[in-house]
């Protein structure tokens, strides 16, 4: 797999990290909003790929997208203008940052 700044495309990279989510049952595929997307084994929406910039798209407590958007690592998800307050658009690859963003999401998820 690529490590930070190695990508030009998001989908790809996203599709490598998820993999290992896919291969262990963690998560399966699914869509949302009319694109493929990581659902948890029990159903729940964790993380997509936004189809525009490529940017990880990942649903998380809204204190955590708070904090992420004021880090700087962030940006509002909003489709069609309308800001989702539980998702966050990570528009640089890290496939770090990346995996453990989709663990958080799933432990919430889940919870």
């Amino acid at each position: 797999m690529a490590s930070k700044g190695e990508r030009d495309d998001g989908h790809e990279a996203f599709w490598d990290v998820a993999q290992p989510f896919l291969g262990s049952g963690d998560l399966v595929e699914g869509t949302m909003m009319g694109h493929q997307c990581l659902r948890s084994a029990k159903g729940g929406f964790v993380a997509t790929v936004e189809r525009e910039t490529g940017a990880l798209v990942v649903k998380l407590p809204k204190r955590r997208v708070a904090e992420l958007i004021a880090a700087g690592d962030g940006q509002s998800f909003a489709p069609a203008g309308k800001v989702f307050k539980e998702w966050v658009a990570i528009p640089s690859f890290d496939e770090t940052q990346w995996t453990e963003l989709i663990n958080e999401s799933m432990s919430f998820v889940d919870g």
